[in-house]
């Protein structure tokens, strides 16, 4: 193994950390959670890896390492990952894109059975003792618009089509020419979203958060929508402007949402997603399953290995773009 030294940052004290000391143990590794135990290892270091660091602690960090050549994020979302320094240097970057997918398909399968099925009305009446048949409705024949078709929006797509559904797709390069999946009814440019929304049952948010997503789902979107219509978000919370979302599921223009990321985390108490009987709430925890920590650093330590062999590394990151 070559004589790399890797900077993680993180609580020595996760578990994980042992997983890959054990994995690369020919390479000096070096864990920490504040700047000051990296002064002296700096210097040498070629490859940064921010497991569990803040945004101002990476950048500190990056800043004092000139022989990098390899910067690694545990997470898929790069909002609190990208900084100018970064993004402007010749350093590549990395991310988790593809951990976490599979889950957070099956969450969004989950929201789409939930709503279709009324769930929350078996519960109810469960809890209450009550005996009340009711119409449930099918899935099979409805349409399934993803917004943000990268690795997430496909491990949705493969889950409901075996169900008969759907799906349409918005993508930044529509019309490239990979663009084209046996999944996939149409994919739309991101100008045509509204034209997609207005045929879809159930949306799908996947996009990451940059300049141009912030807010790309707002009232005229939920104008756009069916008033049978269910929102699924399983990107970033602002994406989707929270006021109008409230005001759509509020005043029934909309018939639900089910949500795993918001705009502020932790929710703050008495928020009026707490309160919302359309609101299925998942406290940015639908891709934690048992293994997820170990399947993250797994991943790493299989990328530092390609890192090593001079490989290609997956997951390369557009910094510009900013995913």
């Amino acid at each position: 193994m070559k004589n790399d030294t890797i900077l993680v940052l993180a609580d020595p004290a996760e578990p994980q950390i042992a997983l890959l000391k054990n994995s690369l143990a020919g390479a000096e590794i070096l864990v920490g959670n504040s700047a000051e135990q990296f002064e002296q290892a700096a210097i040498r270091a070629s490859v940064l890896f921010n497991w569990s660091g803040s945004l101002a602690l990476f950048r500190k960090v990056f800043g004092m390492c000139p022989n990098l050549r390899w910067v690694h994020s545990r997470s898929v979302g790069l909002e609190r990952t990208l900084f100018p320094e970064l993004v402007n240097g010749s350093v590549p970057l990395t991310n988790g894109v593809g951990v976490f997918s599979s889950s957070l398909g099956e969450f969004a399968l989950g929201a789409i059975l939930y709503f279709a099925k009324d769930f929350r009305r078996m519960i109810r009446n469960q809890m209450a003792g009550i005996w009340e048949a009711f119409d449930v409705m099918p899935v099979s024949g409805h349409s399934v618009g993803i917004i943000g078709y990268g690795d997430i929006g496909r491990a949705v797509a493969a889950r409901v089509r075996p169900l008969g559904m759907k799906v349409l797709a918005v993508k930044r390069h529509a019309s490239s020419p990979d663009s084209a999946d046996p999944l996939v009814e149409q994919i739309y440019a991101l100008d045509r979203r509204i034209e997609m929304l207005s045929r879809c049952d159930y949306v799908v948010v996947a996009a990451p958060l940059t300049s141009e997503t912030r807010g790309m789902i707002a009232e005229p979107e939920f104008v756009a929508m069916k008033p049978t219509a269910v929102v699924i978000n399983v990107g970033r919370g602002p994406v989707i402007d929270e006021a109008a979302l409230i005001r759509a599921l509020s005043t029934g223009r909309i018939k639900g949402a089910a949500l795993d990321v918001f705009d502020h985390e932790p929710l703050p108490p008495g928020h009026p997603f707490y309160k919302l009987e359309n609101v299925l709430l998942s406290p940015h925890c639908a891709d934690h399953t048992p293994d997820w920590l170990d399947n993250a650093m797994q991943f790493f330590i299989a990328q530092f290995e390609r890192f090593q062999e001079g490989k290609q590394q997956l997951n390369v990151v557009d910094k510009k773009l900013g995913y």
